[in-house]
């Protein structure tokens, strides 16, 4: 089977961003989530090492809720009907994005926190 080329390849994942973002409620807090913490980093002109923190935690973050949509969609396919397992599978996953979130929430605390401090108080 012949390899897309680089621009169909980009616009297959694209299409994949899209679906998890417009069918995924969760997808759509966590993109809130981030565009609050981006318009606060910017409105703190925080450095560029805290800048790379913060993009890459929102990175893992919506890396890892794509991941689980291509997991719930990929258990819906291979079994329609309800099992055990096919709900493991989709609990770990959404875990996994909990957990990805839960360590979002404290690095924004870290990298935000200290410069938020010191804009509202001056010290």
């Amino acid at each position: 089977m012949r390899q897309p080329n680089f621009w169909r390849s980009v616009s297959h994942a694209w299409a994949g961003l899209v679906y998890t973002f417009i069918t995924q409620r969760n997808a759509r807090w966590h993109v809130i989530a981030a565009l609050a913490a981006i318009a606060l980093a910017a409105w703190l002109r925080i450095d560029s090492t805290r800048w790379a923190i913060l993009i890459l935690t929102i990175g893992a973050v919506c890396a890892g809720e794509t991941i689980n949509t291509t997991v719930e969609a990929l258990v819906d396919l291979m079994s329609p009907e309800w099992h055990e397992r096919a709900k493991v599978a989709k609990d770990v996953s959404a875990g996994a994005v909990l957990l990805l979130a839960m360590t979002a929430i404290v690095v924004g605390a870290l990298v935000l926190g200290p410069p938020l401090w010191t804009a509202l108080t001056g010290h």
